[in-house]
């Protein structure tokens, strides 16, 4: 079927509309895994990424449902969840029909209260309206929202919490100092800068129409499949953003092409529209990608022409790369520029056996874009992982 698409307009938004009255969205806060095993996944993010395990959920703690283990790097949070029981089909039909996935993206709130009454009133879905959890630090209160797929978001209200995460988590039972691993040097990731979500054709304009009702977030920056495109696919794609602009959802949805495009193939094995990719933030690039490579992250390799092209469209630009191209290439880094700046960036394989879950490394130097000038290289990687998968 071929549906009738809305025009876009390509590039950043020049209104973002009225400041909110009120609620404020500050930053993420976590992001929260489901997977089959919590112990063995953070202890895989420890080792590849350079995590550190930092709290637990569990048995030893009186939850006699869900495992959690969680891991921090920075002001990065990743918790991976479990089931503990035999026959939870909550969370076990969730993981036949997704794999291990993204469940929930996190933000710090503030007046929380006031966030949830717009979203209620604007039709969202109260996963759990709002509850408080105390512990010796103090109290948070939360409230979970549902966004698209299978997703959620926790907003979370800290006040004046003293805590490190959240109520209820421990450090791990059974936590021990690893020789081998604090032995390597960080890997200096740093935030995260923005999170990823794919639907299905024709689901991105209400996906984005839900975040402008639901959370008054506004669009800010937008691509469409004239610009995003190779031989065989292509995809649309619009960011929506809170007022402070702290935080960043793209929003994308696959467009007709000779071929399966990569979101479509995505859709395909998450069952539906779900978490695509997490954007970490560092400064230095170079040094975080090299120490990746030596912990074995498998990142995509970007075409042979390239840094040939790249050479020369820098030659008449503006911009200055201050970084050592010759170390950008060999680390196969990606740079997009515009007159005022650059970003550099650099894609992970998936990092599950399905090929839905992965992640992005970037460095921004006065550059708040996407990456739309690699999108073509992007996509063409991903390409010949496809057809290696038998997916194109």
């Amino acid at each position: 079927m071929v549906h009738e698409q809305q025009p876009m307009e390509t590039g950043y938004a020049k209104d973002k509309g009225p400041k909110p009255e009120k609620g404020q969205f500050l930053a993420f806060h976590h992001l929260t895994f489901l997977v089959g095993n919590a112990k063995q996944a953070a202890s895989w993010y420890s080792t590849h990424f350079g995590y550190k395990h930092f709290l637990y959920r569990g048995l030893e703690t009186g939850d006699r449902e869900v495992a959690c283990h969680v891991v921090k790097l920075d002001r990065i949070i990743l918790e991976f969840q479990s089931a503990l029981n035999p026959g939870n089909h909550k969370l076990g039909d969730l993981l036949i029909k997704h794999g291990d996935f993204c469940k929930d993206v996190a933000f710090s709130v503030d007046d929380l209260e006031s966030i949830v009454n717009k979203a209620r009133e604007a039709g969202a879905e109260v996963v759990r309206d709002i509850w408080t959890e105390t512990d010796e630090h103090g109290s948070v209160r939360m409230a979970i929202v549902k966004t698209y797929g299978d997703v959620t978001h926790t907003l979370i209200e800290r006040g004046t919490y003293k805590g490190d995460f959240l109520p209820g988590y421990k450090k791990y039972h059974y936590q021990v100092e690893h020789p081998i691993l604090d032995t390597l040097p960080s890997t200096e990731l740093q935030f995260i800068d923005h999170v990823v979500g794919n639907q299905p054709d024709n689901e991105m304009q209400p996906a984005v129409n839900w975040y402008e009702k639901a959370l008054q977030f506004h669009r800010f920056w937008s691509v469409d499949d004239k610009t995003i495109h190779t031989q065989y696919s292509s995809l649309r794609s619009i960011v929506v953003s809170n007022y402070e602009e702290t935080v960043k959802m793209p929003i994308n949805e696959p467009a007709v092409g000779l071929r399966k495009s990569q979101i479509q193939e995505y859709v395909d094995y998450n069952g539906g529209a779900g978490v695509q990719h997490i954007a970490i933030r560092t400064d230095n690039i170079i040094r975080s990608v090299q120490l990746l490579y030596e912990r074995v992250v498998e990142f995509l390799p970007a075409p042979k022409v390239y840094y040939d092209t790249l050479i020369e469209n820098l030659k008449t630009s503006k911009v200055k790369i201050a970084e050592d191209l010759e170390l950008l290439k060999k680390y196969n880094i990606l740079v997009d520029f515009d007159d005022d700046g650059y970003l550099l960036q650099i894609f992970t394989r998936p990092v599950l056996d399905r090929p839905t879950l992965f992640f992005e490394i970037i460095q921004r130097r006065n550059h708040h874009g996407f990456g739309v000038g690699n999108f073509k290289s992007l996509f063409e990687a991903i390409e010949k992982e496809q057809e290696l998968r038998g997916n194109l």
